[in-house]
């Protein structure tokens, strides 16, 4: 029951991450990030790994894209 509720903000928070993708729409990551956080936790508890390794990605690609575009854009 965790790892789908864990998969469903996962992909709550990466329907959102594809559109923020989009230059200098960067800042939306720092809304996007604490959401896939949430789910991480809920994938760790979980027995099954798909939710977490979900919002892994989404959580490193948050990441990177916030530290090219310098936190911002």
């Amino acid at each position: 029951m965790l790892n789908i509720l864990s998969l469903f903000i996962g992909f709550l928070a990466l329907v959102p991450a594809i559109f923020a993708f989009v230059p200098f729409l960067g800042w939306a990551y720092w809304m996007i990030l604490p959401v896939a956080v949430l789910g991480l936790a809920l994938g760790v508890v979980s027995s099954r790994n798909e939710g977490r390794n979900l919002n892994l990605v989404v959580i490193l690609v948050g990441l990177a894209r916030l530290v090219l575009g310098g936190g911002v854009i």
